[in-house]
C-alpha cells in the first residue's frame, strides 16, 4: 500500500516540494522523506486524505474497494464490520473519501445532450407545509449526458440553492460545457441555462405520472429512482447537509462503471490528491 501511494504521490520518483531536488533518504525512526539538499522533511500521507490518520494504509485501501464495488454504496456501520474498527472511526474514513469524490468530479463539465429535471430529497415534516416548499426537502438536479442513441454516458447530481433561473445559470456555467444541448420538463427556471451559451428545449409534461413516462426523460427518471432507491435502501436516513456527498458517490461509480477494476487506483489518485480534511470540515460543523 504504501508503494501504491508513493507512486501516486511521485510518479517519477520523489521530489522536493522546495527545490525541486530529487536526492533524498528515509529517515524510518520518524517515517519521513527527507530532501538532501534543503532538508525539508515530508511524510507519505501528508497533504493527502490520509493525513494524520492512525489507520494503517491497507485500512484504507480495504475501505476503498468496499466504497466502489458495492453498487448502492455501503453504510458506515457495514464499513465498521469490514473494517473492524469503530464506528466513528467508519463514518469519518467514509466521509473523507466521499468528500474525495465530490472533489473529484467537481470540474466535471456535461456536454453534447443532457437531459436534466428538477428533485427533492426528503418529504414534509409533520405539522409544515406541504409542496415544493415544504421545510423538510432539500432541492437537488439531476442532469445526464447521453448519446444520440439515447444511451447515458455521464450524468451529475448537485445540491441546488433553489429553482431558480439564476440558480440553474450559475450551475449551467460551471457544469455544462457551451453549446450543450439541454432538453428538461416545462418547469420555468431551466431556461437560465441559455446564459451559459447551452441551447435549451422544453418539453412540458404536467408534472407526476406523465412526467415519468415521457420516453425521452427515461434515464434521467430512472437515475434518479436508483439513487433514491439506494439511498433509502443502504442508508435509510441521512442528514440533509451531508447529501451531497452522498449523491456524488453515486454518480463517481455510475461514470466509471465501465472499468471497475479501475475504480480503486483511481480513488487512490483522488484521495492522494484531495487536501486534508479535518474533523470539523468533515462533519460540516459551522
Amino acid at each position: 500500500c504504501r508503494e501504491a501511494l508513493a507512486q501516486v504521490r511521485w510518479p517519477g520518483g520523489f521530489r522536493c516540494q522546495d527545490c525541486g531536488q530529487t536526492g533524498h533518504c528515509h529517515l524510518k525512526r520518524r517515517d519521513v522523506y527527507q530532501c538532501n539538499r534543503c532538508k525539508r522533511q515530508v511524510s507519505l500521507t501528508s497533504g493527502t486524505l490520509f493525513a494524520e490518520t492512525k489507520l494503517p494504509l491497507r485500512t484504507w485501501f480495504l475501505a476503498i474497494y468496499l466504497l466502489t464495488q458495492h453498487k448502492n454504496g455501503i453504510s458506515a456501520l457495514a464499513l465498521r464490520r469490514q473494517l473492524g474498527v469503530s464506528y466513528n472511526t467508519a463514518w469519518l474514513l467514509k466521509h473523507k473519501l466521499m468528500q474525495g469524490m465530490v472533489e473529484r468530479d467537481s470540474e466535471q463539465v456535461l456536454g453534447g445532450i443532457v437531459m436534466m429535471d428538477d428533485a427533492y430529497w426528503g418529504g414534509e415534516r409533520h405539522g409544515g407545509g406541504v409542496g415544493r416548499g415544504s421545510p423538510g426537502k432539500t432541492p437537488f438536479v439531476a442532469a445526464v449526458q447521453c448519446t444520440a442513441e439515447g444511451h447515458p454516458i455521464a450524468m451529475r447530481m448537485d445540491e441546488v440553492a433553489g429553482f431558480r433561473k439564476t440558480v440553474l445559470a450559475a450551475w449551467a456555467q460551471r457544469h455544462l460545457a457551451p453549446g450543450t444541448a439541454v432538453v428538461t420538463d416545462g418547469l420555468k427556471c431551466f431556461p437560465g441555462v441559455t446564459d451559459a451559451d447551452c441551447t435549451h428545449t422544453a418539453i412540458p409534461t404536467g408534472g407526476g405520472v406523465p412526467d415519468l413516462g415521457h420516453p425521452i426523460f427515461t434515464w434521467v427518471n430512472t437515475m434518479l429512482g436508483n439513487v433514491k432507491n439506494a439511498l433509502h435502501g443502504t442508508y435509510h436516513a441521512l442528514r440533509p447537509k451531508y447529501l451531497q456527498r452522498y449523491l456524488s458517490e453515486f454518480c463517481y461509480r455510475f461514470n466509471r462503471r465501465f472499468d471497475l477494476a479501475a475504480l480503486v487506483p483511481r480513488l487512490i489518485v483522488a484521495a492522494a490528491r484531495t487536501p486534508p480534511l479535518s474533523y470539523r470540515l468533515a462533519t460540516l460543523d459551522a
